[in-house]
């Protein structure tokens, strides 16, 4: 056997020797893996796995009012009175009772929307629609939608339980307006109109009802 020979076969036989070491050390690599991750990103990702935060703030009240404000504080007060009550889930209820409520008043019939108004809020608008009645005026109108819809401010009482949220909403509708002859006296363009309006909702938090009353309005 000549002597390139030898050493073809003595490499040969060191390269399967290291071949077999490193398999019984590293593994074998089948299908997709993961990017190697460096030391440094191993031990972002190895806190960001197992912390736990504690004690941090409510998403649920600061994703509506700024942290630590005095309607924040109040919120709070709510929730913990009431562990059912959700500042998202009110924010959304007053949504869909702001439209209710306009559009009844606006076609002048507030006999559906009665139950969710105190009778402050129930005499003036009912006021108002006696008085457009008297004058034969007549309103067809369309909710288009609300631009706007936030908190306000919120305050709660620990020794009656009594919660208050003032919200302020802006809606959009188109709207005509005809007197008892059927002549349009106002709007009939079709141009929407926009109307900003400060409600405020009450409630006792210790209430099973779990509904919220309008008691003020202002624009």
């Amino acid at each position: 056997m000549n002597s390139p020979l030898i050493q073809l076969l003595v490499l040969a036989g060191i390269a399967i020797f290291l071949i077999i070491k490193l398999r019984s050390v590293l593994g074998t690599r089948e299908g997709f893996e993961k990017p190697p991750v460096r030391a440094d990103q191993a031990a972002v990702q190895k806190r960001a796995d197992f912390e736990v935060i504690e004690g941090g703030p409510d998403r649920d009240i600061v994703d509506y009012v700024p942290e630590s404000s005095p309607t924040a504080k109040a919120l709070a007060e709510m929730k913990k009175q009431d562990p059912e009550f959700t500042v998202g889930d009110f924010i959304g209820g007053a949504r869909g009772a702001y439209e209710m409520i306009l559009m009844a008043f606006e076609k002048g019939d507030i006999s559906d929307v009665r139950p969710f108004l105190s009778a402050d809020v129930d005499e003036a608008l009912s006021s108002v629609i006696a008085e457009r009645n008297a004058q034969g005026l007549t309103i067809d109108a369309e909710f288009l939608g609300v631009s706007e819809v936030a908190i306000q401010h919120a305050e709660y009482d620990p020794t009656t339980k009594e919660a208050e949220i003032t919200m302020r909403m802006t809606g959009e509708f188109t709207y005509t307006v005809r007197n008892a002859e059927g002549e349009i006296v106002e709007g009939g363009d079709k141009t929407p109109k926009r109307q900003r309006d400060i409600w405020t909702f009450a409630r006792r938090m210790t209430e099973n009802d779990p509904n919220w009353t309008l008691v003020a309005t202002d624009e």
